[in-house]
């Protein structure tokens, strides 16, 4: 932008010996000359008309000279300033004389094209203009009238080209203004420009506005439109009435400027006919410059209203204006569609059956790279996506969170990351880097990050409506591998025990043998007292009904003496408190095996020395303890001058113990013992490697719990403390907070936040980890042990089964070839009576007692001998 204007002045005098007096820029080298054509052409059309001039520039830069020179002239005597400067001089505006003011320029036309961008909801726009002298006069038209920001600049080279690209905030809408032949070739430059700097300006529709200040626009070639583009011209009718004829050819080097100068003077002539001669001699240092001047300009606005005259009064601006015509047209590639035509006294408006297509609003939103809001997009190998610019694509719950909230404010929108900083820091000289130096400048709109409100932040910008409130601080630590056994139950008790309950085992088994051997009123001793069959308890089956007695069946039938059957009772007493004492233990072992976590609150991390731990360096988390510390110290510093200073009320600070606990500061020591990490990638891997759990990870509570979710081996232990909530935030004063506010609102109604949160923070994902169970039952690696003894058992079994099977083979095969020796023997020998074997000789011994025993399952009476029984021998061999 320049900061120069250009001033001139031009009089002149009818018959009757009237001045007036012309301002013009300095700059406008050119329109002395055109101010002489305009008169003598005037005088020519008016012969009864004698004009003169005098001429002075207005310097902007020594605005007191020129005003100077203009008293001078004042001095000589004037009718009415007129004023054809860039923008109006207000030091003259009090000077008691008529003044008027015009523009013979496109500033009509740039005003024009900033009412339909302001119907289309710009928000800023690049202007190209043909010359420095247009550069300014476009800036003094716009600057103060206009709400959109805009850009000027001259032509459309390499070097603007890409500062057009960089520059931030981008523009929204591109406008090229000038005579026909400039905007076609500027327009065709875009293309060729770009492609060489490999940059695109801008590949949104109805962003491109052509606005042509000469009569050329019906004409315009639009076979080399490449988008949808906008078109504001001139209605070359206009050019026709300028040279006073109905029809015409307009020629494109038809002097305009020219032609409104002599129609101006000619029109003024005709409005100085209705009133008298009021040439006056003005001094500037004079009362006489409050002197009234509105009835001229009553006269002004009558005489040019309700007509089809060729200027028109502008009460707003106090300018009397060409009555220009304007056409906007929306065209493409072939095609181009009249949407509106207004005139310069109208405001813009649409005719009837037009309709243009909807132009979304654009902002720039920053955010900056945090887990889970804002991730970089990587593809199935690892790499990070790019976009058609080679920029990184991301996403996260703020890039939905954007999507979602374009589709409620119908928006178009492009993501922004800070070049420097991340969140943003206040530097030493009062700027900001990161997200809010952004916003601040101007280069975003809208930030939607993971950014926490902070009274030092809201000084500068403004916030909306917190998003998400459950933030804060979270410890992180790996789940400690325990170690499996397949025989964890026999842990429960210690070798010792395990031995005693074997001793006690064989003890008891070689007592029931012993019992029920000596006792005289066992089942063995005393068979008189048990008629019945019993059992009979050897050492085999005593150990066999000690052991049987641990299971729930019990050991079966028990001893008949009573000494037995104390020894089973207390037994049996010794086999349930064992029994209850092992299940007991078992359940606890396993239950608190599962619960066992290493610390379970910041200040039970504080407490212990097992565990080290970290934060990520300058991190807001690490500024939190720094600053707790700080706390502390001043506490303690203002408790101990309290205390020291006391006089008369010193007996109720006299205290035991220090009031306040010193957490933080042994956190600190902790924290930079164990040294912070450079990011919280490593903070993660650091506490993975550690299988022992022996090291955590102090972070954000947001990433924390959402790295918990997609790592099996960590856990989040404690509650979150430090709490702060994450808001969107927007420059101070922008009428974007309470559209935003309510946007928030509306999605907080449909549930999008939660469903969000659940897609970020899904705990269902962690059913998918090994160990995901663990808290519904005991796992099979704990009591494998079982099983396989109990398969050791069957196996064991199925051994002995083989073994009793080729043992009772053996024994048969043996007592057959026994029988087939002794057939042979006896066929070959003579036979001789054989003597009775002791058993016989013992038996019959036993059968000369009192009475008769009947062997067999039959009562057959006995023979004289004493002895009846069964053979089980071939008949022949039957020996009596």
């Amino acid at each position: 932008m320049r900061n120069i204007k250009h001033m001139g002045v031009f009089s002149w005098s009818s018959a009757i010996y009237s001045t007036s007096i012309f301002i013009i820029e300095k700059h406008e080298l050119d329109l002395p000359a055109q101010i002489g054509v305009a008169m003598k052409v005037t005088e020519e059309a008016k012969p009864d008309v004698q004009l003169s001039d005098d001429i002075i520039q207005l310097d902007r830069e020594n605005e007191e000279e020129s005003y100077r020179k203009l008293c001078s002239s004042l001095g000589k005597g004037a009718t009415i300033i007129i004023d054809v400067s860039w923008s109006p001089w207000e030091m003259v505006d009090q000077l008691g004389i008529p003044i008027l003011r015009t523009s013979l320029y496109s500033q009509q036309l740039v005003t024009a094209i900033d009412n339909y961008l302001e119907s289309r909801n710009a928000t800023d726009a690049a202007i190209l203009v043909e010359s420095e002298s247009d550069l300014d006069r476009t800036l003094y038209e716009l600057l103060g009238r206009s709400n959109i920001r805009v850009w000027v600049d001259t032509g459309l080279t390499i070097e603007s080209a890409t500062i057009l690209r960089n520059m931030r905030p981008e523009p929204s809408f591109f406008v090229i203004i000038g005579e026909g032949g400039f905007v076609k070739n500027t327009y065709k430059r875009v293309s060729i420009i770009t492609s060489m700097i490999k940059e695109k300006l801008v590949l949104r529709d109805n962003r491109w506005n052509l606005v042509i200040t000469d009569y050329t626009g019906h004409n315009f070639d639009i076979s080399q439109l490449v988008l949808p583009t906008v078109i504001l011209h001139l209605d070359a009718a206009e050019c026709c009435k300028l040279q006073g004829l109905d029809t015409c050819i307009c020629p494109e080097d038809f002097p305009r400027k020219q032609y409104i100068l002599n129609n101006l003077l000619q029109f003024l002539i005709d409005i100085f006919r209705k009133v008298p001669n009021t040439s006056t001699i003005i001094r500037c240092d004079e009362s006489s410059k409050n002197q009234k001047t509105d009835g001229f300009q009553e006269l002004l606005a009558t005489e040019t209203y309700g007509n089809d005259s060729l200027f028109f009064w502008n009460a707003d601006r106090s300018s009397l204006l060409l009555r220009s015509q304007f056409i906007l047209s929306s065209a493409k590639t072939g095609v181009s569609e009249t949407v509106a035509s207004w005139s310069a006294n109208e405001k813009y408006k649409l005719l009837p059956d037009a309709v243009l297509e909807p132009i979304r609003t654009f902002y720039r939103i920053g955010t900056a790279p945090a887990i889970p809001w804002t991730m970089k997009k990587l593809d199935s190998a690892g790499e990070v996506m790019l976009d058609e610019e080679g920029q990184p694509l991301y996403e996260g719950y703020c890039i939905d969170l954007i999507e979602k909230l374009s589709q409620t404010m119908d928006f178009d929108y492009e993501i922004v990351t800070p070049k420097s900083g991340d969140f943003g820091q206040k530097q030493r000289n009062g700027s900001w880097d990161g997200l809010i130096g952004d916003l601040m400048t101007g280069k975003t709109d809208i930030v939607v990050a993971a950014l926490t409100m902070t009274a030092e932040r809201e000084e500068v910008i403004d916030f909306v409506a917190p998003y998400f409130e459950q933030t804060g601080i979270l410890i992180t630590i790996r789940k400690p591998i325990r170690k499996t056994s397949l025989f964890k139950f026999m842990t429960v008790l210690r070798t010792e025990v395990w031995l005693s309950i074997v001793a006690a085992l064989i003890l008891t088994g070689v007592m029931i043998w012993l019992l029920e051997k000596y006792s005289p009123y066992s089942a063995r001793n005393n068979p008189e007292a048990y008629p019945y069959p019993c059992r009979e308890f050897t050492l085999k089956e005593s150990f066999w009904f000690a052991l049987t007695s641990f299971t729930p069946q019990g050991g079966g039938e028990a001893p008949k003496a009573l000494s037995g059957r104390t020894l089973v009772a207390a037994y049996w007493l010794f086999v349930v408190l064992m029994l209850a004492t092992f299940t007991a233990n078992l359940a606890a072992f396993l239950t608190v095996e599962r619960m066992q976590t290493p610390v379970s609150s910041l200040e039970q991390l504080a407490r212990q020395s097992r565990i080290n731990y970290t934060v990520v360096e300058s991190s807001n988390v690490h500024q939190y303890f720094i600053n707790m510390k700080f706390a502390e110290d001043t506490l303690y510093r203002v408790w101990k001058e309290i205390t020291l200073n006391a006089s008369s009320d010193q007996a109720q600070y006299r205290v035991w113990d220090y009031p306040i606990r010193e957490q933080y500061g042994h956190i600190l020591l902790a924290i930079n013992a164990s040294g912070p990490v450079v990011d919280a990638k490593t903070g993660f891997q650091k506490v993975n490697e550690h299988t022992e759990a022996d090291f955590a990870f102090i972070h954000d509570s947001a990433e924390i719990k959402y790295e918990v979710t997609r790592n099996c081996n960590l856990t989040a232990v404690g509650e979150v403390f430090a709490e702060q909530p994450y808001a969107l935030a927007v420059q101070q004063g922008s009428r974007l907070q309470e559209d935003l506010s309510r946007a928030l609102l509306q999605l907080q109604k449909e549930r999008f936040l939660e469903q969000l949160a659940a897609k970020y923070w899904n705990e269902t994902a962690r059913q998918m980890c090994p160990d995901a169970d663990e808290s519904e039952g005991i796992t099979l690696e704990s009591l494998g042990g079982v099983f396989i003894a109990t398969l050791f058992g069957l196996g064991l079994a199925m051994i002995t089964l083989a073994w009793e099977v080729f043992y009772y083979k053996r024994k048969e095969k043996n007592k057959l070839r026994q029988i087939e020796g002794i057939d042979k023997t006896e066929a070959f020998a003579p036979k001789k009576i054989k003597k009775k074997s002791n058993n016989v000789a013992r038996l019959r011994k036993v059968t000369n007692i009192s009475r008769n025993v009947t062997i067999g399952d039959k009562f057959k009476p006995v023979t004289e001998k004493g002895v009846s029984f069964i053979n089980v021998l071939p008949k022949n061999d039957f020996m009596p």
